[in-house]
Protein backbone atom coordinates (compact mmCIF):
# COMPACT_ATOMS: atom_id res chain seq x y z
CA UNK A 1 0.00 0.00 0.00
CA UNK A 2 2.50 2.52 0.66
CA UNK A 3 3.84 2.32 -2.75
CA UNK A 4 0.38 4.06 -4.20
CA UNK A 5 0.37 6.52 -1.83
CA UNK A 6 1.98 10.35 -1.80
CA UNK A 7 4.31 10.34 0.29
CA UNK A 8 5.41 14.05 1.44
CA UNK A 9 8.83 15.09 3.29
CA UNK A 10 8.62 16.60 6.28
CA UNK A 11 9.51 20.80 6.18
CA UNK A 12 12.44 19.98 8.49
CA UNK A 13 13.94 17.26 6.29
CA UNK A 14 16.66 20.19 4.41
CA UNK A 15 14.79 19.22 1.15
CA UNK A 16 17.81 16.35 0.21
CA UNK A 17 17.15 12.79 -0.69
CA UNK A 18 18.67 11.88 2.47
CA UNK A 19 16.88 8.79 4.59
CA UNK A 20 16.17 11.34 7.98
CA UNK A 21 13.04 12.40 7.81
CA UNK A 22 9.43 11.96 8.48
CA UNK A 23 7.25 11.58 6.13
CA UNK A 24 3.23 12.08 5.92
CA UNK A 25 0.62 10.54 3.09
CA UNK A 26 -3.31 10.60 3.47
CA UNK A 27 -5.53 7.88 2.43
CA UNK A 28 -9.25 6.19 3.29
CA UNK A 29 -9.63 9.36 6.04
CA UNK A 30 -6.12 8.73 7.64
CA UNK A 31 -3.02 10.10 7.95
CA UNK A 32 -0.17 8.17 7.65
CA UNK A 33 3.22 8.90 9.16
CA UNK A 34 6.51 7.26 8.92
CA UNK A 35 10.61 7.19 8.81
CA UNK A 36 12.19 7.42 5.49
CA UNK A 37 14.87 5.22 6.86
CA UNK A 38 12.21 2.49 7.88
CA UNK A 39 9.29 3.10 5.32
CA UNK A 40 8.01 -0.30 5.83
CA UNK A 41 6.75 0.51 9.25
CA UNK A 42 3.50 3.47 9.18
CA UNK A 43 1.64 4.89 11.82
CA UNK A 44 -1.94 5.64 10.47
CA UNK A 45 -3.76 8.54 12.56
CA UNK A 46 -7.18 10.56 12.32
CA UNK A 47 -6.41 14.17 11.71
CA UNK A 48 -8.37 14.77 14.97
CA UNK A 49 -5.27 12.26 16.69
CA UNK A 50 -2.54 14.02 14.61
CA UNK A 51 -3.97 18.06 15.79
CA UNK A 52 -3.70 16.11 19.40
CA UNK A 53 -0.17 14.89 19.07
CA UNK A 54 0.95 18.25 17.49
CA UNK A 55 -0.58 20.15 20.14
CA UNK A 56 1.05 17.64 22.40
CA UNK A 57 4.57 18.35 21.06
CA UNK A 58 4.42 21.78 20.75
CA UNK A 59 2.65 21.96 24.18
CA UNK A 60 5.76 19.81 25.86
CA UNK A 61 3.23 17.51 26.99
CA UNK A 62 4.51 14.41 25.89
CA UNK A 63 6.48 13.51 29.30
CA UNK A 64 9.75 13.83 28.30
CA UNK A 65 8.88 11.36 24.92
Amino acid sequence: MSNSMAWQKSSFSGGGDGNSCVELASADGLIRLRESDDPGTELAITPAQLDRLLGGVKGGRLGGV
